[in-house]
């Protein structure tokens, strides 16, 4: 069910400036340089760059058509590519014309597709890649790649379909109304909303605005059907009041719930529970270690129970899942030095998962290397400080700060009694990575945390290099 370029010039109002209407769009690509021969190129226009201005490249390269922000073309290029049998489109805005484009896309798949939506203030893409996982044991399963959450990922996620029975689409957001959109094209048959915390609290004020945001996963919605994280103070107090009708369901470790964990066994590189599921008691193992990948878990199970899994699906499903690459992704250096490599995201709730995780696991010193988190607003300094409690209460061995902030991680910490020559503040990436090449010893395991504007991933770079051989 791909879309023909008539059903693109009718849902954007666009010109078709050369070309062939009854032509199909299969595969879409926003990057010039990696566009291949067939593709549909959409020159989407950023911050600092506008993808408009190489469509020719993108053709050169062997895109069949092109959509692209409205320019003048002379008749000689005109002309050029038409003897190439090439496809131009132009559009008053390719960011508003991809939303309507993946929306017609959604609606031809109909009811032959059930679109799963995943929300949530962290954890939203390593439980968008359990469930894929677990659904994948049954179904033809698409699912969004990597973190592409936004307006932009999401509908080319969408355009992506081919002829899979399930999607897994990631949500996510900065500011209320974002969802409502993206779950308006996507039109999820049912959603989970992970955890409500304080990502984005700089923009939206207040936990409760956040929980508001996420809850516009339903907005999309013909029939409101939700899978909920009932261990999250908010999401439990939600699910109390609400008198919507809403089906729901629930899973959690502390709180009772439909999808319960009991008896966790928390390792240094996986974990194990008994998950009871109404008179069922399922043996389950998680590849990561962590509470709060047993939580993605839970929502894996309870996904497969809702799909008709059987419960050996279920569990191959979550024993062989994979995290996206930087999100708790462990490297061996040399030296039997164990790095995890947790740089793409940060929240005071992601913060605490990831330094319980580095004191369970195993090593001679536990070191951990944190940057600022970001989008916090005035709650900045109280939840940087949070996270210094957090490095004291879990008896860090040391600690690197890097970041304006993240020196309330150091006093913080500090102030409790952690020791002074434990810390090390450095002024910049260059002087961290030389500081931690210095000092890393033999069995030393390493956690690397920030906000992915904070470049962490460039310590680890440079650390990686002098990975095992």
């Amino acid at each position: 069910m791909n879309l023909k370029i008539e059903d693109i010039l009718k849902c954007t109002e666009g010109t078709l400036i050369i070309g062939e209407k009854n032509k199909e769009c299969i595969n879409y690509s926003k990057d010039s340089r990696t566009t291949k021969k067939g593709d549909t190129y959409i020159g989407i226009k950023g911050e600092n760059f506008d993808g408009t201005l190489f469509w020719e490249e993108a053709l050169n390269n062997g895109a069949e058509t092109v959509i692209i922000n409205k320019i003048e073309i002379d008749e000689i290029k005109k002309e050029k590519y038409e003897k190439q049998n090439k496809n131009i489109i132009l559009v008053e805005d390719t960011i508003i014309a991809i939303g309507k484009m993946a929306t017609l896309k959604r609606k031809l798949y109909g009811d032959k597709l059930k679109v799963i939506g995943v929300t949530g203030s962290v954890g939203k893409t390593s439980t968008k890649d359990i469930i894929a996982n677990v659904m994948s044991q049954k179904y033809k399963t698409l699912k969004t790649e990597g973190n592409k959450n936004n307006n932009i990922g999401l509908p080319l996620t969408i355009l992506g379909l081919q002829d899979e029975e399930i999607a897994v689409i990631e949500m996510g957001m900065n500011h209320l109304g974002e969802i409502s959109y993206l779950s308006k094209i996507s039109k999820p048959d049912i959603a989970v909303i992970t955890n409500v915390g304080t990502s984005h609290i700089g923009n939206l004020g207040s936990r409760e605005n956040i929980l508001k945001a996420k809850l516009e996963i339903l907005d999309g919605m013909k029939t409101k059907r939700i899978v909920i994280n009932n261990d999250n103070d908010l999401l439990h107090k939600w699910i109390e009041e609400i008198n919507d009708k809403i089906e729901i369901h629930t899973f959690g470790i502390n709180n009772d719930s439909e999808v319960k964990a009991e008896n966790l066994q928390l390792y240094a590189n996986d974990s194990e529970f008994i998950c009871k599921f109404r008179n069922e008691e399922i043996k389950i193992k998680v590849p990561v270690s962590g509470e709060h990948f047993v939580l993605n878990a839970l929502c894996g199970f309870t996904f497969g129970k809702i799909f008709g899994l059987s419960n050996e699906q279920i569990k191959n499903g979550i024993s062989s899942f994979k995290l996206t690459a930087k999100r708790m992704e462990v490297l061996k250096l040399k030296n039997n030095v164990t790095l995890i490599n947790d740089s793409y995201n940060a929240s005071y709730e992601s913060m605490k998962a990831s330094i319980v995780s580095l004191k369970n696991m195993n090593g001679k010193r536990k070191i951990a290397v944190l940057g600022d988190m970001f989008e916090l607003g005035s709650f900045s300094e109280k939840l940087h400080r949070d996270v210094g409690i957090e490095v004291y209460n879990n008896n860090i061995d040391k600690l690197y700060l890097i970041g304006e902030n993240a020196k309330y991680i150091l006093e913080e910490a500090i102030n409790l009694g952690y020791k002074k020559e434990n810390v090390f503040y450095c002024k910049d990436r260059k002087e961290l990575t030389e500081k931690l090449k210095i000092s890393l010893q033999e069995g030393d395991v390493i956690l690397i945390k920030a906000s992915n504007g904070m470049k962490l991933f460039e310590v680890v770079e440079a650390l990686s290099k002098d990975t095992e051989e």
